[in-house]
């Protein structure tokens, strides 16, 4: 039950976060773009489920790269289709592609993939509702985006969401699974 409140409390913090942004004014915000996230949302937690039952005990740095592999030959088509082919190289080009590649591609998701290795998956889940949060306060430290109360209320209400969700049972039954592991000692 307390899991459950935590995921029920997380998601109204997400809500709330990004609630300024779910009605401004060429926000980009469609019947389009709502079902593209929930359609991402439900692919990112169908692989994440995948990874963890069927692909979590191989190495994770070669687990990391075909994967990009494979998202690299769909997102090269789409470009190859869709784009101009016209790239400007600038400080702003350079410094988006490092934070892209370095900090979210390679950083996060081999974070991502070392806590689904060793953690419970719905508890590596929950730590998704933090993304908004953290991404409205890098928005507005690095582009000057505004914070209200609300959005702030919002992010502590999602933390303590993911606190309740993540949280462990204190001592409860530990003892037994240590002696069972032969872990427990005198």
């Amino acid at each position: 039950p307390r899991h459950w409140a935590g995921l029920a409390v997380g998601l109204v913090g997400v809500v709330i976060v990004l609630w300024p942004k779910l009605g401004a004014v060429g926000g980009g915000v469609t019947a389009a773009t709502l079902t593209a996230s929930l359609v991402s949302v439900l692919g990112m937690s169908a692989g994440t489920i995948w990874q963890k039952r069927y692909a979590s005990g191989g190495d994770l740095v070669s687990a990391t790269m075909w994967q990009y592999v494979g998202g690299s030959a769909v997102m090269i088509l789409g470009s190859l289709a869709f784009e101009t082919r016209a790239v400007t190289v600038n400080g702003e080009l350079i410094f988006a592609m490092g934070w892209l590649v370095l900090v979210l591609s390679v950083g996060a998701i081999f974070l991502l993939m070392v806590m689904i290795r060793d953690g419970e998956m719905s508890k590596v889940a929950s730590l998704f509702y933090l993304v908004p949060a953290v991404t409205a306060v890098i928005a507005w430290m690095l582009f000057d985006e505004q914070l209200n109360l609300l959005q702030i209320a919002g992010m502590a209400i999602a933390t303590l969401g993911v606190g309740l969700a993540t949280a462990g049972r204190q001592g409860k039954g530990r003892g037994i699974e240590e002696l069972k592991n032969g872990e427990l000692r005198n």
